[in-house]
């Protein structure tokens, strides 16, 4: 019989590699610690997994948070290092589980070499096998004991494949079920009621703002040549990304009639108060979605890696709100084609449509309903056996 005390204070290892999989993290350790109060977690997160209290963090996760063929090779001998460096400690210190939340280059071949060595594995967010690098199921397999999808299309993959697996929903989801309506956010940012605002969402990485500030604020510009009252108001995560978008703003002259709003983050609150939203390609899709605003989503990256990446795509599309509809729902401009022409004259069709805006929120509606499913206990449900397991 193992010690109780073991029993009721298991060290969990855990990896987070950017702020979406921070969240996911500190949502994941307050639902398990209400079932198990004494589990510790040791491994990497961020400033939301460390508010927890629970949490050990080995190593910074700004240094897994890179994007980009280009931009990983840069820093990869220092993120190889720190995936060898964890797992030597986590074989030297075995944790009754290790769970990998996201970063799926870093954690997968960390939760290989941690399973072979007798630790159970949980991958947390499927990696997007059904857009692209589709032949990385064969080594999930492998590599976890059991994997957390966030839609329900992903678990009939893995069903197939023979892998266990557990559909838990999103949690924006439950997050955004009951946001405030629009009114009451644009009185809180005072911004008036009969404007029509329009919410800017470059991105969250420095390199996203490297590449597409310019092209936003651009957009903006031709946006105000049809709508010389409209309001702008774009939420940036932190003082850099804040930085290079006024850097983008001053380098464009025409900018300066521009009635433009910046925030530090807020970005639900942004899109809340938006009557359509420009957004780079990433969660910030499904979070529009979730909150029923019409969008238009683009995306540009350093060619090198745009050249990489379009050679392994499956899916003719990128956006979330599109990959859950099955087809495109809303417009998305990739690389050449995100030119400030395109993007403002889509933005324009979309906003004085009313019968396509009705359209796409409906089909919102029903993904927030399919993706609300009180993500965070119903992935406790599918961990503690195996905590149960490692404590046997």
């Amino acid at each position: 019989m193992p010690d109780p005390a073991v029993r009721a204070t298991p060290v969990i290892g855990i990896v987070a590699g950017e702020a979406s999989g921070d969240l996911l993290g500190a949502h994941l350790i307050k639902a398990l610690r209400e079932q198990v109060p004494g589990a510790r977690f040791v491994g990497i997160g961020g400033p939301k997994m460390l508010a927890t209290g629970a949490m050990q963090a080995l190593f910074p996760m700004e240094k897994l948070a890179v994007r980009g063929y280009a931009e990983v090779l840069r820093h990869y001998l220092e993120i190889v290092g720190i995936r060898r460096r964890l797992a030597a400690y986590f074989q030297q210190h075995p944790p009754a589980l290790f769970i990998g939340i996201d970063a799926p280059d870093f954690n997968l071949d960390l939760e290989l070499k941690l399973k072979m060595s007798g630790v159970a594995t949980v991958h947390y967010v499927s990696p997007s096998i059904w857009a692209w690098r589709s032949g990385r199921i064969h080594k999930i397999k492998r590599a976890v004991t059991r994997i957390l999808t966030l839609f329900p299309f992903e678990a009939k993959i893995y069903q197939e494949h023979g892998v266990p697996v557990s559909y838990v929903g999103h949690p924006l989801a439950d997050l955004l079920g009951d946001f405030p309506a629009t009114a009451d956010v644009r009185e809180q940012l005072r911004l008036p009621m009969n404007a029509k605002v329009i919410a800017l969402l470059p991105g969250s990485r420095i390199g996203e703002l490297q590449s597409m500030a310019d092209l936003f604020v651009a957009t903006a510009v031709e946006l105000a040549k049809s709508l010389p009252d409209a309001r702008f108001i774009a939420p940036l995560i932190s003082r850099e990304t804040k930085e290079i978008f006024e850097a983008a703003l001053y380098r464009r002259e025409a900018a300066g009639g521009l009635d433009i709003k910046i925030l530090f983050g807020h970005a639900h609150d942004a899109m809340a108060a938006a009557d359509i939203v420009l957004a780079a390609s990433g969660t910030v899709t499904l979070e529009a979605a979730l909150l029923k605003r019409p969008m238009v989503i683009t995306y540009r990256m350093p060619q090198a890696s745009w050249w990489i990446m379009r050679t392994m795509r499956v899916l003719p599309y990128v956006g979330l709100p599109n990959i859950l509809a099955g087809e495109f729902v809303v417009p998305e401009f990739l690389q050449d084609e995100a030119t400030p022409e395109n993007l403002s004259q889509a933005m324009l069709n979309l906003l004085f449509d009313t019968t396509v805006r009705q359209r796409l929120e409906t089909r919102f509606s029903a993904m927030a309903q399919e993706l609300r499913q009180n993500t965070a206990q119903k992935a406790v449900q599918a961990i503690l056996p195996l905590l149960e397991s490692a404590a046997a």
